[in-house]
């Protein structure tokens, strides 16, 4: 490992920053400046994990990239590192703040370490096994409805004979893809209690039904854990302020995770026709003048607010005017 070494007083706090990609990991060290590269794999991992410790680093920053980053965070969680895992996009913003418009792994790594110096993220506890294999699922049930989606559209528009016979084709294939996954995330939960539970909870509420309760589930963890807000501006559906000196201008929902967002939006679909606090709910903003695409979103943050309390109380959802 080669790299340039500045340095440093004794007590001073050492951030590594690490750029993930397939074959490779990027560190930097700040404030020290040293930089190299490891290959990411568990022999990497250890050898990273030996100059870490040889150079008294503390926090860890890595983006989240899927499950290319899974090992090094787990590895290093395990070897006693705080390791957070940031949105990339906020630690693209920093470098934009920065001024450093290029953009190549030792430079990500660079502007990761800075973030950690600069931001102080929390460590990101490494899931559990089970909960890591069903984000997988869920990800990837996901991805294949997508994908059946644009077959669909496509097929719908296709002239061709020929064209329309190996899209069909496809289609067959993609539902057999997705009855797999689909019986793959209820196997999944048939053996582990925790998260079985934890989807009984939120299909429980009218509206959430087992692909949206498996998917809170697991890409939802801190359900249970977080205040309302904060569960909120997870999943992308809390307003935010746009303010500035006598302005006021529109809250608007901003960030969070995307694919929790989506399966929201199904489900508070959903629950604005069957469940009837919440179509309630939906009616009286109707009634108000209020656009259906916001009073959705406010059904969408109402739903994961209930989940919120139900995961953190351990109950099933009752109806309010029963």
């Amino acid at each position: 490992m080669q790299g340039k070494m500045t340095s440093v007083r004794a007590g001073t706090a050492v951030y590594a920053g690490i750029d993930v990609c397939k074959a490779w990991l990027d560190v930097y060290l700040h404030p020290t400046g040293q930089s190299f590269r490891v290959a990411n794999n568990k022999e990497g991992c250890e050898r990273l994990a030996l100059t870490l410790t040889s150079a008294a680093a503390g926090l860890i920053v890595m983006e989240a990239t899927g499950k290319l980053h899974r090992l090094a965070h787990r590895e290093l969680s395990a070897a006693g590192f705080a390791v957070a895992i940031v949105n990339p996009y906020r630690s693209r913003k920093l470098a934009d703040a920065l001024g450093q418009l290029a953009k190549t792994d030792k430079i990500d790594a660079r502007v990761l370490a800075f973030y950690g110096a600069a931001i102080g993220p929390d460590a990101t506890p490494v899931p559990a096994k089970s909960l890591a294999e069903l984000q997988e699922l869920v990800l990837a049930r996901q991805a294949a409805k997508a994908g059946e989606t644009a077959l669909k559209n496509q097929a719908a528009a296709a002239a061709s004979p020929v064209l329309k016979r190996l899209l069909k084709a496809q289609l067959k294939a993609q539902a057999r893809l997705i009855a797999g996954l689909e019986a793959a995330i209820a196997t999944l939960l048939a053996r582990d209690a925790g998260l079985k539970r934890r989807c009984e909870l939120l299909a429980s509420i009218k509206g959430i039904g087992p692909v949206v309760a498996a998917t809170l589930a697991a890409c939802l963890p801190e359900l249970g854990m977080l205040a309302g807000g904060k569960i909120a501006a997870l999943a992308g559906v809390a307003p935010m302020n746009c303010d500035s000196g006598e302005m006021r201008g529109q809250r608007r929902i901003k960030g969070g995770r995307a694919h929790v967002r989506s399966a929201l939006y199904m489900a508070a679909v959903a629950a604005s026709r069957c469940n009837p606090d919440l179509k309630a709910f939906y009616d009286r903003l109707r009634a108000a003048g209020k656009a259906a695409k916001l009073a959705l979103t406010a059904v969408m943050r109402k739903l994961v607010l209930i989940a919120n309390t139900l995961i953190r109380e351990d109950r099933h959802w009752t109806l309010k005017h029963a």
